[in-house]
């Protein structure tokens, strides 16, 4: 199935909020742990493989990396979160970054979250979710590498978060579905609520 976010191009690297496009378009938000599979889904659901860097290294990308989608339509790659190895400095420098950007950006339209379906909702999870529920700004999240498991346990786990999300982001704009790269499992849905908030799904 085509689709309109085939047309990602790389626009730029933020280090600064000083950096940021003109806040005037809209920007769906991609978020996760380092290790989540966060590269790999953004290059999936564009359908370029090397659009967003993936490495063996968690917590390699370390600024916002901004793609063009159509004029003032805009993916953002924000840096990985909660991986150990990198220097607190490091974290914190991205902390400053990725909370200004979040809590300051009108263009921002909705944050698609990456969960490794085997370890969902850890504790860096469930503060962005926190936050984005006090911020009223809507999350998709994306069970990823849903390969790693059977199709029963992959449909338990969905129906967890489902709960999950229910009980405690009841007034949330919230929703989850599994996901899987490799297998291009999920792929249209996920594009589906990217590009809704896009405003490219009448496109």
């Amino acid at each position: 199935m085509t689709s309109i976010l085939q047309a990602a191009q790389f626009l730029k690297s933020v280090a600064a909020l000083s950096q940021l496009p003109a806040d005037d378009g809209r920007e769906v938000a991609f978020a996760g742990r380092s290790n989540a599979g966060k590269s790999s889904a953004l290059n999936v659901l564009t359908g370029h493989k090397g659009l967003a860097r993936t490495s063996k290294t968690p917590g390699r990308t370390q600024l916002l990396n901004y793609f063009t989608v159509s004029p003032q339509c805009y993916l953002v790659d924000l840096p990985g979160y909660g991986y150990a190895k990198v220097p607190a400095a490091v974290r914190r420098d991205w902390g400053e970054l990725v909370g200004g950007y979040l809590q300051q950006r009108l263009a921002l339209k909705g944050l698609i979250l990456i969960m490794d379906i085997r370890h969902p909702f850890t504790d860096f999870d469930l503060q962005l979710l926190d936050w984005c529920q006090a911020e009223e700004l809507p999350v998709h999240i994306l069970l990823s590498k849903a390969d790693k498991l059977s199709r029963g346990a992959a449909s338990q786990t969905l129906q967890a978060a489902r709960v999950l999300l229910g009980r405690d982001y009841p007034a949330a704009q919230m929703s989850v579905q599994v996901f899987s790269a490799l297998k291009k499992l999920g792929v249209d849905e996920a594009r589906h609520c990217v590009t809704r908030w896009l405003g490219l799904d009448q496109v």
